[in-house]
């Protein structure tokens, strides 16, 4: 991706998590609030890949660091792996609710 590109995503990821920050103020129940923080966190965390990635390409353009280059081949690969998975929290927290249903019914 270009630098401009980079950019664009780090501002739509931004934008993103501003919304889910601002739905979770809505949210009237703390399974909701759960995964909405969940959801928070996986924003941060690629927000977060985003800026070293353009740091890098910084680097790289700048010629200051000669494993920049490689650096940044290695964050690209990782970042196009990466993923936010809320199913398999989804269903330990469904699992939980279930199980603390069961038991104030028993």
């Amino acid at each position: 991706m270009t630098t401009d590109q980079n950019l664009m995503l780090y501002t739509k990821l931004a934008g993103f998590r501003l919304g889910v920050l601002a739905n979770r103020f809505g949210c009237d129940s703390d399974f909701s609030r759960e995964l909405h923080d969940r959801l928070v966190e996986g924003l941060d965390a690629a927000i977060d890949r985003i800026r070293v990635i353009m740091e890098l390409e910084r680097s790289v353009l700048i010629g200051e660091d000669e494993f920049a280059e490689y650096q940044l081949e290695g964050e690209i690969e990782i970042f196009g792996r990466f993923t936010i998975n809320l199913l398999d929290e989804l269903e330990l927290i469904t699992t939980r609710v279930n199980s603390a249903s069961t038991a104030a019914i028993g």
